[in-house]
């Protein structure tokens, strides 16, 4: 059931959002030079490993440098003017309904993560992978403002892994105890609220 309806409505989003996409990715190949499209390997179901699609919202590269790289006004350095833009609105997780589509993702599951983080899980944390990983969860409804969360640390990403990762989890974990398709719409009406 959960599948089909995943299914379907990647699939009617993507066909209601294609002019948005149309206009996303010449924003994006207009405002900085390189692929429109960013892929990234994270961790899914059955702790495999599958490339996340997002509009690319950083310069060429700059994933390389680490989890965050805050200047002025705790700004990533590494993201593009239009890549602040669509971050904020979450407009570029859009292109994540191809991974709905394909079947590497839910709309609700506990959102993915990099195998650097995953390798840090403790046995019980690990039962986050038995689900298909979500383009939303309660965790990311919960910390909307992670990134101004993390700006104010003097090391964010160990503030991250050892505070804001495990409640991420938590949260996570209950959801899968209690997961439901009436659940699932209700988060995703939260999200799109938030």
């Amino acid at each position: 059931m959960k599948r089909a309806f995943d299914f379907v409505c990647a699939l009617c989003g993507l066909i209601a959002l294609s002019p948005l996409f149309i206009i996303v990715s010449l924003c994006v190949w207009i405002s900085s030079k390189g692929s429109v499209f960013y892929t990234q390997k994270r961790v899914g179901k059955g702790n495999k490993d599958f490339s996340i699609y997002k509009f690319r919202s950083m310069r060429v590269g700059a994933d390389k440098k680490g989890l965050l790289s805050f200047g002025r006004a705790g700004k990533d350095r590494r993201v593009t003017t239009i890549g602040y833009i669509i971050r904020k609105y979450k407009i570029d997780e859009l292109p994540q309904l191809f991974n709905v589509l394909k079947g590497d993702m839910s709309f609700v599951g506990p959102r993915p993560e990099v195998r650097k983080y995953v390798l840090l899980y403790t046995p019980e944390q690990k039962r986050v992978l038995d689900v298909r990983p979500g383009i939303t969860d309660v965790a990311s409804i919960a910390f909307a403002n992670e990134n101004d969360i993390l700006s104010k640390h003097y090391n964010p990403e160990q503030y991250y892994i050892d505070v804001i990762m495990p409640k991420k989890i938590e949260m996570n974990l209950d959801y899968i105890d209690h997961r439901s398709l009436r659940k699932d719409i209700k988060i995703i009406l939260r999200t799109l609220f938030v």
